[in-house]
């Protein structure tokens, strides 16, 4: 594993675990640490000049998130995807994020329109940068946005958990041809049905964007040198 975490800066006012473990996550999913490839809590350590304790303490953080796995012999690694895990993960965000959806239709405005078209936007632009992982960071702050206008704090982070094992997929995804161009008309859809504010328009417009997606996501498990 090449630790390239040099750069990134902690705060030592505040908890090291809790600054670890979302700097970890980014590179399991974005595939910087790839499936199955061992996670080295020393080499990470050194790189952020840390002791290991806050670094097994992130580790074992996605662990619980089914993202780490421990192997007799071989130590930590990155789990590998599985079709069982990721099928679930999609039916949890299809039901989280429909009653997101749904939630927000009765509470939309217009400054909310415009918020989701500005993040539409930026989006865009990502994506004709073939700055891939900003583009799906653009992609999670529209979710994350309807699920603030749902006025339903916590929703996204149960939300953000469960699709993890779906985002490792999605960074795959996203370069493929296509794939940018169904997710941005997707969003335009659901933005058009939030407006409406019709509860079950906007729920059926987000499933049937997250249904477009789970499609794709098949794909590429079924693809070619996965794990």
């Amino acid at each position: 594993m090449v630790i390239s975490l040099s750069r990134s800066r902690l705060d030592r006012s505040r908890p090291m675990r809790d600054q670890i473990y979302p700097l970890v996550r980014r590179m399991i999913l974005t595939g910087a640490i790839k499936p199955g490839e061992v996670i080295d809590e020393k080499a990470i350590a050194a790189q952020l000049n840390v002791s290991r304790t806050p670094v097994r303490e992130a580790v074992k953080k996605l662990s619980d998130e089914n993202l780490v796995e421990v192997v007799a012999q071989s130590g930590t690694r990155a789990a590998r995807i599985a079709r069982d895990e990721i099928a679930e993960a999609f039916l949890i965000r299809r039901a989280l994020e429909s009653e997101s959806a749904a939630q927000a239709a009765t509470r939309m405005n217009q400054s909310h329109a415009d918020r989701l078209d500005d993040i539409l936007l930026l989006h865009a632009r990502a994506l004709e940068r073939k700055k891939y992982v900003e583009a799906i960071e653009r992609d999670d702050d529209f979710h994350r946005y309807i699920a603030e206008i749902s006025n339903l704090p916590r929703l996204w982070r149960a939300i953000e958990i469960s699709k993890a094992q779906l985002d490792r997929c999605r960074h795959m995804m996203v370069p493929r041809e296509g794939e940018a161009e169904t997710t941005l008309e997707k969003h335009r859809v659901i933005i058009t049905a939030l407006k409406s504010g019709d509860p079950e328009t906007a729920a059926r417009a987000m499933r049937d964007h997250l249904e477009t997606a789970y499609r794709s996501t098949i794909a590429v498990l079924d693809g070619p040198g996965l794990n």
